[in-house]
């Protein structure tokens, strides 16, 4: 019987203790994130990560489409996050002359806000991470996470996980 008869793939004991870590990890990861970010910062993590990415950016600017992707979010989230970005300062945002779209400008304000907030959250990385890991394994969380993410997006432009 093929999976779309009804069979059910039931995972293996292997892949359920890898399921359970996984989801171990992308739950706990986050909420310390957002914990450490939240009391030394007063943003999300996924706030940070936007100012983040945009610090690296050229002139420190990118469109909203391109921004969602680097921040792995939808355009819907990011418009929303930008926006709270905008009240406090730290981000404007740009009509791109001649096309549909905007961009998402890191202001000054926005710049030292990251230069301010970048040592205590990377310290929290090195510590929730890779304090645990050797090199090699940090080589294999890098093969891990591409074939994690590249199957993800796989499943999910094919209908997978999606209304």
């Amino acid at each position: 019987m093929t999976e779309a008869e009804g069979a059910t793939r039931w995972l293996t004991d292997e892949q359920q203790l890898a399921w359970r870590e996984l989801v171990a990890l992308t739950t706990r990861l986050p909420a310390a994130l957002d914990t450490q970010m939240q009391r030394d910062a007063k943003l999300t993590h996924f706030e940070y990560f936007v100012l983040a990415v945009l610090s690296e950016a050229p002139d420190r600017r990118l469109q909203l489409s391109t921004l969602a992707a680097q921040a792995n979010a939808s355009l819907s989230r990011l418009s929303h996050v930008v926006t709270k970005l905008e009240k406090s300062g730290w981000v404007r945002r740009e009509a791109i002359v001649g096309a549909r779209g905007s961009l998402a400008v890191l202001t000054p304000e926005g710049y030292a806000k990251v230069v301010e907030t970048a040592p205590g959250h990377v310290e929290t990385v090195q510590q929730l991470v890779f304090d645990g890991l050797d090199d090699e394994q940090v080589r294999t969380l890098i093969t891990l996470g591409k074939a994690l993410v590249t199957q993800l997006d796989r499943a999910i432009a094919a209908g997978t996980g999606r209304a």
